[in-house]
């Protein structure tokens, strides 16, 4: 065993030539939580900055005047949620400016989603959502679609994320959190990048170049001018002048990182958590190790370039090399002995059920409308979509690797419940135009839903003498259920829409309330509505039979 560990090992090794020249790629970038510490409002406002000094808007502001300053510099964008605020704030001038910077491709925007979603607990149709809110507004602003998939602060990687990846026509995955100890073998062993194959079914169709980060995600140490680090300087008539001794640590850095790859291309993050909120300090240090390490190739036996991730996977395929395939997950994550990251898989519990419950509502609603057939001059579409489009919003911060996750303070956790609410009553709104179009030939009713059916709770069947009940089935196949709404009292009669009356069941819930259970029976992607109404009672007649009964037993 051992011998064969250690052929493999030298069987890694062999492409790698510890003084190769290298073209290294400085990637200039910024990694917004969409939510944390601080709200995604506080987050892109700056506000709180006693929490944590961030300011999303301030970023892009930043980022687009320095990209301006010089034709050489290139920076990638990723999160959506803070990028359409922003966009809305702008003048036709400015908007015109940055679809020149992305059409130039110095503007870049990677994976694209309405936030970087978390892997384990999101569902698959709420990440499909989120990632086509994203990747619309980029098709209809830039008539561009991201290639790219990036991933650098998920708590570990799953075969499913990169399945949907590939067949939203990704080329590429990037990402940092894998265990340590996956780590510390791939560093040696220069397989920090490989294929995967994440789809049993789908095969080879659905391979994913991947590449894991080496070191997270953030700028070599020394280097994070964000944070404090000495800048650069290379001016011979002030003193402290440092250029040189910065350079050779930066070099140094690069050559390190290096040697846990196979090709002469180094990826260099330069950015971290809300970066570049002054994009002139990093962008001004970078262009000074840039001249003056190039100037000094000789030396360094390398080039620097600012570079996009499209632009390495382009260098790193010219390679021509083969790849090793893995075909399973990178789950559960580690950083340490003794330190898996796996009890966000179900804290947070009621935050992860709001958000599968809206996440239904949400598909629900989506369908009803866009397969009513109903005409624009019967419904006003731009509303019924505005409307819907609040939910979404809302499910898209959602996914967030902070939020649903469970991971995020509890304030934070708070606010992403509110906006679903906001979200889900939206989205009320919108059905009830809706199904009123579909169910009504003439006068239109205005519904009443029951958000609160699981403590029993529903205004409009506790109070009412008759009120009509109507069921939706979002499944493509009829189906027979067995409904539960809260009643007044013992009372009832529940009719179809043929008037055939049904056996209900009633019962007293923990908290004494009367709840009345029937069954429906609703065809695929469809409505029934069914009728609720007391029947009159008698209470003397009710007490003169419990006081005969009493005089009859000797």
């Amino acid at each position: 065993m051992k011998a064969l560990l250690l052929l493999a090992f030298v069987l890694f090794l062999s492409g790698f030539k510890a003084d190769q020249f290298l073209n290294v790629h400085v990637v200039p970038h910024t990694h917004d939580d969409v939510g944390w510490l601080k709200t995604v409002d506080q987050y892109y406002i700056g506000s709180k900055e006693n929490i944590q000094d961030a300011g999303g808007q301030y970023v892009i502001d930043s980022v687009i005047t320095s990209l301006q300053e010089n034709p050489e510099r290139t920076f990638i964008y990723v999160e959506m949620a803070y990028f359409t605020r922003w966009w809305r704030e702008q003048t036709d001038a400015k908007k015109q400016v940055v679809k020149q910077l992305v059409a130039e491709g110095r503007l870049e925007f990677i994976n694209g989603g309405w936030c970087m979603n978390d892997e384990a607990a999101t569902y698959y149709p709420s990440i499909i959502d989120q990632m086509t809110r994203g990747h619309l507004f980029l098709k209809q602003t830039f008539n561009v679609t991201p290639t790219i998939g990036w991933h650098i602060d998920p708590f570990g990687h799953s075969s499913s994320q990169a399945r949907l990846f590939a067949e939203m026509g990704f080329n590429a995955f990037f990402f940092s959190r894998i265990d340590y100890q996956d780590y510390r073998l791939r560093t040696s062993q220069q397989r920090m990048e490989l294929v995967w194959r994440p789809s049993p079914s789908l095969g080879s169709k659905a391979d994913m170049f991947t590449s894991v980060n080496f070191g997270g995600y953030g700028p070599p140490p020394g280097f994070c001018f964000d944070c404090g680090d000495d800048p650069i300087q290379d001016d011979p008539e002030l003193f402290d002048m440092n250029v040189d001794q910065k350079s050779n640590d930066f070099a140094s850095a690069i050559r390190n990182e290096a040697r846990s790859f196979r090709t002469n291309n180094v990826m260099l993050y330069m950015g971290s958590d809300f970066q570049y909120k002054n994009a002139n300090l990093n962008f001004k240090n970078i262009d000074k190790l840039i001249k003056y390490i190039n100037a000094n190739s000789n030396k360094y036996n390398m080039k620097l370039m600012y570079s996009t991730p499209s632009r390495y996977i382009q260098a790193v395929n010219g390679a021509g090399l083969t790849w090793e395939v893995k075909t399973d997950d990178f789950f559960p994550y580690a950083d340490g002995p003794h330190a898996y990251w796996t009890g966000y898989f179900t804290s947070r519990s009621s935050l992860k059920h709001y958000e599968r419950f809206t996440s239904s509502l949400y598909h629900s609603v989506d369908q009803l409308y866009s397969l009513s057939g109903i005409p624009s001059k019967a419904i006003d579409p731009s509303k019924i979509i505005q409307k819907i489009g609040v939910l979404g919003e809302a499910l898209g911060v959602a996914q967030h690797h902070d939020a649903v996750s469970g991971t995020e303070k509890q304030a934070v956790a708070f606010d992403y419940a509110k906006r679903l609410s906001i979200g889900m009553y939206s989205a009320y709104d919108a059905m009830s135009s809706v199904a009123s179009v579909l169910l009504a030939k003439n006068k239109f009713p205005t519904f009443t839903f029951c958000p609160q059916l699981n403590i029993s709770s529903c205004a409009a069947t506790e109070t009412a003498g008759f009120v009509s009940i109507v069921a939706h089935n979002p499944l493509g196949y009829a189906r027979t259920e067995t409904i539960r709404v809260p009643v007044p009292s013992d009372s009832v009669v529940i009719t179809d829409s043929n008037q055939n009356i049904l056996p209900v069941q009633i019962s007293q819930d923990v908290l004494g309330k009367k709840v009345a259970y029937f069954e429906v029976q609703i065809p695929a992607f469809g409505l029934s509505t069914y009728f609720m109404k007391s029947k009159p009672s008698s209470p003397s007649k009710s007490k003169r039979s419990l006081l005969e009964k009493r005089q009859s037993r000797p």
